[in-house]
């Protein structure tokens, strides 16, 4: 039987899931494939925030990148990401008031545009 991951590289993934923007280019792709200035309209993140942010997910290996002529569309690399975004929203589904309230863990604020 195989051991489950150590908790420390599950926490480690779940820092890396934490971040706002890394969330927003995740959701951004789960509809499908997505080049850079899509993500960059779609997310509201100037060119080079999402450029660092795929970067940091595909070196996880959550994201994919396929070069076609001049751009790189990206995906997520592995449906169990799309899996987790979806639980996270049932599960905020019964504790989202819950999260909300918590005073632990504020919620970030949101960057002012330039």
């Amino acid at each position: 039987m195989p051991r489950p991951p150590d908790v420390h590289l599950k926490a480690k993934l779940f820092r890396g899931l934490a971040d706002p923007s890394r969330l927003a280019v995740l959701e951004a792709l789960r509809d499908g494939r997505r080049c850079v200035s899509d993500l960059v309209r779609l997310t509201g993140l100037t060119q080079p925030n999402v450029s660092a942010h795929l970067a940091c997910l595909h070196d996880c290996g959550l994201v994919r990148g396929t070069r076609e002529g001049r751009f790189v569309f990206y995906a997520i690399a592995h449906k169990e990401a799309v899996v987790i975004l979806e639980q996270a929203e049932a599960i905020l589904g019964r504790v989202g008031d819950h999260v909300y309230k918590c005073t632990r863990y504020e919620l970030p604020r949101r960057p002012r545009r330039r």
